[in-house]
C-alpha cells in the first residue's frame, strides 16, 4: 500500500513539473530522436573540414586549376607546340589569352600542358614518398633494436646529401627525362616521412589491438597495412598535401636553372625561364607561369591546413 502511495506522488509531481513548461518545436519527437546522429571518424573529419572556408575555397580552387589544365588546349584549339614567327612576342589579346613566347608558340596552352608536367611529377614524387617512408618508418617503429638503428641511419646517411649535387649527377648518368627527375627528386624526400611514422608508430605500438594481432599470429606486413598505417593516415596526408606543391616548386626550381624536363615538352620552370630572359620587354611570358606556380601552391597548402586542422581529434566537438 506504500509502494503504491509513492508511485501516485511521483506521478503527480512528474505531471505537475510538465505543466510548468511549454513544447517548442520538439511536439512528437521523443528523447531519443532529439540526439545528434552518430558519425563516422571520416563524416566527422569532412564535416570539420567543411567548416573551414579557407580549406574549402583552396579545394575550389585546386579543381579550377586542374580543369584548366586538361580542358584548355581543346577550348584554346591551340598546339603547344606550333610555331608562327609572324606572331613572336605578341601580348594577351582574344586570340592568345596569355600572349605567345619568343617563338610565337601560344603561351595559354603551353601553360596548360606545362602545368600537367609540373602535377604530374609532384604526384609521382609524393606517391614514392609516402610508400617508400611509410614502411621504412613503421617497420623501423614496429620492430625496434636492430631493425630501427639499420633505418635510421640509413636515413641520416641519405639526409644529409645534397640535394642539388645528387639531381646534377642522376640528370648527367640517367639523362634528362621524367623519370629521372622523378627518381632524383624522391631520392632523398622519402627521410622525412619515415621519421615521422616512425615516431607515430612508437606511440600506438603498444595498444591493446595491436598486442592482440600479434598474439594471434598476425604477421609483421599484415599488422603495419592493417592496423598501424591506418591510424596514421591522418598525419600522412597532412604530409602529403604539404608536399606536392613543395615537389612541384623543386621542379620549377630545377626546370629554370636547365635541370628540367627536355624540350620540346615543357613544364611551368622551363616557361619561367624562358620568360625571364623576356622579363623587361614582355613580362606576361613569366607572369602567367609563376601565377600559376602560385596559386598552385596556395591551393594545396590551404587544403593541408584544412586536414591539419580537421584530423585534429583535440579540436574534435
Amino acid at each position: 500500500m506504500m509502494e503504491m502511495r509513492e508511485n501516485i506522488n511521483i506521478s503527480d509531481s512528474v505531471n505537475d513539473t510538465e505543466d510548468l513548461f511549454e513544447r517548442i518545436g520538439t511536439e512528437g519527437l521523443s528523447g531519443e530522436e532529439l540526439g545528434a546522429k552518430s558519425l563516422t571518424y571520416w563524416a566527422d573529419v569532412w564535416r570539420r573540414f567543411k567548416a573551414n572556408k579557407l580549406a574549402i575555397f583552396g579545394l575550389i580552387l585546386l579543381i579550377a586549376i586542374i580543369l584548366l589544365l586538361f580542358l584548355g588546349p581543346t577550348i584554346s584549339g591551340k598546339d603547344y607546340q606550333y610555331i608562327n614567327a609572324d606572331i613572336k612576342n605578341q601580348g594577351p589579346s582574344a586570340e592568345h589569352w596569355f600572349g605567345t613566347d619568343d617563338m610565337g608558340r601560344d603561351l595559354f596552352t603551353r601553360v596548360c600542358v606545362g602545368g600537367r608536367i609540373s602535377i604530374y611529377i609532384g604526384l609521382c614524387c609524393t606517391a614514392v614518398m609516402f610508400v617508400i617512408g611509410a614502411l621504412a618508418g613503421a617497420l623501423a617503429g614496429l620492430k625496434g633494436g636492430l631493425v630501427d638503428d639499420i633505418i635510421m641511419r640509413l636515413c641520416e646517411l641519405i639526409g644529409n646529401l645534397p640535394y642539388l649535387i645528387i639531381v646534377t649527377i642522376l640528370s648527367m648518368v640517367m639523362g634528362r627525362s621524367l623519370f629521372s627527375l622523378v627518381f632524383a627528386m624522391s631520392l632523398t624526400a622519402w627521410v622525412g616521412t619515415a621519421r615521422m611514422v616512425r615516431g607515430q608508430i612508437l606511440q600506438i605500438k603498444e595498444q591493446d589491438y595491436v598486442q592482440a594481432a600479434k598474439a594471434l599470429g598476425a604477421s609483421t606486413g599484415r599488422i603495419i597495412i592493417k592496423h598501424l598505417l591506418p591510424n596514421t593516415l591522418g598525419i600522412i596526408m597532412v604530409d602529403i598535401t604539404m608536399s606536392i606543391p613543395g615537389f612541384v616548386f623543386s621542379e620549377a626550381f630545377l626546370s629554370y636553372i636547365g635541370l628540367g624536363v627536355r624540350p620540346p615538352e615543357t613544364s611551368w620552370g622551363a616557361l619561367a625561364s624562358a620568360g625571364q630572359q623576356q622579363l623587361m620587354f614582355y613580362p606576361h611570358q613569366l607572369f602567367f607561369p609563376c601565377l600559376m606556380i602560385v596559386l598552385t601552391m596556395l591551393s594545396f597548402h590551404l587544403i593541408g591546413d584544412g586536414l591539419s586542422d580537421a584530423l585534429d581529434p583535440k579540436l574534435r566537438k
